[in-house]
């Protein structure tokens, strides 16, 4: 048990490829699956995934939510997998209302499942799915703006024992993962990831310095190339907006042939 909340933002990998053992995902396998033993074993756990947009920020708010399996092309036996972790409806009313009291519209979804983004990362940081859990959605504005603001608003959950997973990849530019044909780093997802890191680790950098290239990410070296859409990049934003302060970078990595980051604050 902690007195405070952990963030951190992780990449989940391509569909349920890293559930498949799929070679390109083993080093982040091992990170996800080693994680948990850094950290204090959470009360609850908060995910915000890249694979749910709504106009209104959405909470899931069902007692026991089923799984979403939001992909399509895989062996029968990905769409058999079972999590069956409690969710947590106090915990969804409570980030609502801190949402609302800011200004920020939301709504409780007592309806959706948990999508890929969250059972695939934590079938493996947290196998029993014993541990309640429960999604918030991103913006469809899909404004970075907004979502450190919505990270801002829920600021009060730092002093709470939850771990907090935003659940994207630093790097997302699909067409380039499935063309990808041999183990050359590319130039422009490193020269982006190396933008990203110092923006997100550097102790030197003001806050304010910090939240402003959050917000202009498009300005960083190849933006558009790593994340022709941003939705895997904007629950960093979500997570800078709670932490709001320099993060540890926990791994840094090549997934499926490009660099992915990690980023914990705590």
């Amino acid at each position: 048990m902690s007195d405070k909340a952990t963030i951190v933002f992780i990449p989940h990998g391509g569909g349920p490829l890293p559930l498949l053992n799929d070679p390109g995902h083993a080093a982040m396998n091992r990170f996800l699956r080693a994680f948990p033993d850094t950290i204090a074993r959470p009360a609850a756990i908060i995910v915000i995934s890249a694979h749910w947009e709504e106009p209104v920020i959405s909470i899931t708010a069902s007692s026991s939510p089923p799984l979403l399996f939001d992909y399509g092309g895989f062996p029968a036996e990905t769409y058999e997998y079972e999590y069956p972790a409690p969710g947590h409806p106090e915990l969804a009313g409570r980030v609502r209302s801190l949402l609302q009291t800011d200004g920020i519209d939301a709504r409780l979804d007592h309806q959706r499942g948990f999508d890929h983004g969250m059972f695939v990362p934590l079938m493996m940081m947290y196998p029993e799915a014993d541990i309640p859990c429960i999604q918030v959605s991103l913006s469809t504005s899909l404004d970075a703006a907004e979502h450190v603001r919505i990270g801002q608003a829920l600021g009060e959950l730092k002093k709470e024992d939850l771990l907090v997973l935003g659940s994207g990849f630093s790097f997302h530019n699909m067409q380039a993962l499935m063309s990808k044909r041999d183990d050359a780093i590319d130039q422009r997802n490193r020269e982006f990831e190396t933008w990203l890191e110092q923006t997100c680790s550097d102790t030197d950098m003001t806050e304010v310095d910090r939240e402003a290239r959050l917000v202009g990410w498009e300005q960083a070296p190849h933006a558009r190339y790593c994340h022709p859409r941003e939705e895997h990049l904007l629950p960093l934003q979500v997570c800078y907006g709670i932490g709001q302060s320099t993060a540890t970078t926990v791994f840094q990595e090549p997934v499926s042939g490009f660099i992915a980051s990690a980023y914990q604050w705590d």
